[in-house]
């Protein structure tokens, strides 16, 4: 065989052959051209043919035959191209080489309280301005008077039960008749399922010096009593009471009914219903089918708090760990960053009651498995908002607050912080290894801010790695202008952000390649690609976008000795309550479903391997000499000795592979393929079809060090294939 190979890039090959009769058997040769003989094995080639020219590896693929096969034998030809798997990519892992090893962290999430993520998400209260705090302090909330009631309300503040909470309702019912009280209507309603327990709880005091009954009652969506409790004596001094409520039927929109039945005034602050079912079963836990998504993806970390939510639109309103630990009713409220954002889907109802703060997002990361990533303010407001600064002589509570976090997280129970955290009833560390300063900051101003955390942090905590922000885009001047100086400050991981067209994330999973391999490490911290645009509400969760990910996270993996980690954001979305799309995972108050782009990450997530593999991928060029959209990585898993080859097909036909696994001695004849494909790239998973785009798990068989593989028209596949190297 003359072979004459004319090299395109590094990684793309066209190859002209002088062929002759194959005379013997032989693995799946690895030139794209003999692999597609060899699959003709009903032909007996009496003659030498030659391929002048070969197009990208289709039924269209062009031949100019010796004439001696004259047009019957072309016929043949022809058919057997079309019917059949044509090996057109030629993969070629190096098993016996491994090159950079994956941080056991590379795949995470990214949680920000957007779309109700946390209040009305994935924190379960489901009394909504339970401490009557909003503006509008009976935001939420609604009176119910019955036949020939009568009474008043009013919002309080002069001796409250509880400081850092100084409002609070004084009910008065003066002529009670069948009914007179509040009610709650939670979240676009709450959820309550049938059998489950609600623990009702509230600050209570009466002011008449007599005893007080309170009935609490849940309202089904049709306004009729489900079920109710009784608090038999509202206490004469402000004390905290509570009550269980069994639900006798499920729910998404029932109501929190607080009524008396007789004259007198009741103060009440602090009104909880909460759910006794929580994942793990934590007090003041999570909700169970939310955070189990979050542990299916068995992340290597968690991002939090944000996100923009961490900057503030002002730097009052920036987000301050301290203020979201010790007892949930001393967390003081906080308007959320995306309340009013976006006019085309304001929500003026949103806030953060920081039930889910640092403490529980601690918790959460130990309960998954993740490594914590907590991202702290630098000193600047929102640079899309007010884009306010700190004085860069001010700053010092700002990284005070960075080292107090440190020891809250790791520290000795002897320290303040230390205590604080064994108080809340974890004693032993968090082991934090990572923080960031700032979140998606740019500019000189950024510059000087980020210098002097890190000039603090790492002289007493140089075992932490600090993460500092390139910009919101991933290659305008704010992006260059920041790595440039980034790069000469020695950072340790650079945060990089991009959402994008599908077009964009296919034409960028090479971007990497081209990084220097020494000096800041990437975290691709946010991104996901976007159907429309940026911002837009018509934006979808479909398998195009999926696949697009997809395609990246290969170019992400391949450079795994530059990019360490990587997280899709946003995490969530409550589906009548949201205000950016799309998101990982959808959900209501009694539902929930991932999205094709949360099984993407999770292929890769929890099929992540120790080490990467060399990998070559040989492909035909296409009409325009242009690369077809066929991508390919492999890495080892050490604990089962397996080879995962990762492989994205975005074309509209079955794309043939001939693979070779270099420098192992032996391979299980059979193999797994875990496959998420859908023939159309607009199908999405919804409430009524969560699976509609899901993985499916195979057996594959006939598998050697040289094989042959056909995957799917827009499939990602993963194959886990057992094929120990030589000397382990």
């Amino acid at each position: 065989m003359n072979m004459k190979r004319v090299a395109l890039n590094p990684k793309s090959e066209v190859v002209t052959t002088k062929h002759t009769k194959h005379t013997k058997a032989e693995p799946e040769p690895s030139c794209w051209p003999c692999a597609r003989v060899a699959r003709w094995k009903m032909m007996k080639w009496s003659q030498p043919f030659r391929v002048f020219r070969v197009f990208r590896g289709d039924s269209k693929s062009g031949f100019r035959l010796n004439p001696l096969l004259r047009r019957a034998q072309l016929g043949l030809l022809l058919f057997c191209s079309a019917a059949a798997w044509a090996a057109d990519v030629s993969i070629t892992v190096q098993a016996d080489r491994p090159g950079a090893k994956i941080n056991p962290a590379m795949w995470g999430v990214f949680f920000e309280d957007i779309n109700f993520g946390a209040d009305g998400g994935l924190y379960p209260e489901l009394v909504k301005n339970r401490g009557f705090e909003f503006p509008d302090g009976l935001m939420g909330w609604s009176q119910v008077r019955g036949a020939d009631a009568a009474g008043s309300i009013e919002i309080r503040t002069n001796d409250p039960a509880l400081p850092a909470s100084p409002h609070y309702l004084r009910l008065k019912a003066d002529k009670p008749g069948s009914g007179f009280g509040m009610v709650n209507d939670g979240f676009r309603g709450m959820a309550v399922r049938a059998g489950e327990r609600y623990t009702f709880s509230a600050h209570l005091r009466s002011t008449d010096g007599t005893a007080l009954p309170v009935t609490v009652e849940l309202l089904g969506s049709d306004g009729k009593a489900m079920t109710q409790a009784r608090i038999a004596s509202a206490p004469s001094k402000w004390g905290k009471d509570h009550t269980t409520l069994t639900a006798p039927a499920s729910d998404p929109k029932a109501r929190l009914q607080i009524r008396l039945e007789q004259p007198g005034t009741l103060e009440l602050d602090a009104v909880s219903l909460f759910p006794e079912k929580t994942f793990k079963n934590r007090a003041n836990g999570l909700r169970a089918d939310l955070a189990q998504w979050l542990a299916d993806l068995k992340p290597g970390f968690m991002r939090f708090p944000g996100g923009c939510i961490v900057e503030g639109r002002h730097l009052p309103l920036r987000y301050q760990w301290k203020t979201t630990i010790g007892p949930v009713e001393e967390r003081r409220l906080l308007i959320n960053r995306w309340n009013d954002e976006f006019k085309h889907r304001p929500a003026p109802d949103y806030f953060q009651s920081f039930g889910l703060g640092f403490f529980e997002f601690f918790q959460l990361c130990e309960d998954i498995g993740a490594a914590p990533l907590p991202i702290l303010n630098c000193g600047m407001a929102c640079q899309f908002n007010s884009g306010e600064l700190v004085p860069l002589e001010e700053l010092d509570p700002f990284i005070k607050d960075a080292l107090d976090l440190i020891e809250f997280a790791n520290g000795s129970t002897n320290f303040a912080w230390g205590a604080k955290r064994a108080a809340m009833g974890h004693p032993a560390p968090f082991r934090m290894k990572v923080l960031g300063v700032g979140n998606e900051q740019w500019g000189p101003q950024y510059l000087e801010r980020y210098t002097k955390f890190a000039g603090i942090l790492k002289a007493r905590h140089p075992e932490i790695q600090l993460v500092s922000s390139a910009g919101p885009d991933p290659g305008d001047d704010r992006f260059r202008f920041l790595w440039e100086q980034l790069r000469a400050l020695k950072a340790d991981i650079v945060d990089e952000h991009c959402y994008a067209l599908p077009a964009w994330f296919l034409d960028n999973s090479a971007r990497y390649d081209r990084y220097p391999r020494t000096g800041p490490k990437v975290f691709m911290g946010e991104y996901a690609a976007q159907s429309v645009k940026t911002v837009s509400p018509s934006n979808r969760n479909n398998w195009e976008c999926a696949l697009a990910e997809a395609a990246y996270m290969i170019g992400l993996e391949r450079n795994a000795d530059v990019v360490v980690m990587a997280s899709y954001a946003p995490l969530s979305a409550h589906a009548d309550a949201w205000q950016w799309t799309p998101n990982l995972i959808w959900f209501d108050n009694l539902r929930s479903y991932a999205t094709p782009s949360y099984y993407v990450q999770q292929a890769f997530s929890v099929n992540r391997g120790d080490v990467l593999l060399p990998t070559r991928v040989m492909r035909a060029p296409i009409a325009g000499n242009r690369q077809p959209r066929f991508y390919a990585s492999a890495v080892r898993d050490a604990g089962t000795g397996e080879i995962i080859i990762k492989a994205v097909n975005a074309t509209a036909e079955p794309q043939g592979a001939a693979i070779r696994l270099n420098g192992v001695p032996q391979v299980g004849a059979e193999g797994k393929a875990v496959v998420l494909a859908s023939a159309n790239l607009a199908d999405e998973n919804s409430f009524n079809e969560p699976k509609k785009v899901a993985p499916v798990e195979e057996k594959i068989s006939g598998i050697a060090p040289a094989f042959r593989h056909v995957f799917k028209p827009h499939s990602l596949t993963v194959l886990r294939l057992s094929a120990p190297t030589s000397g382990r």
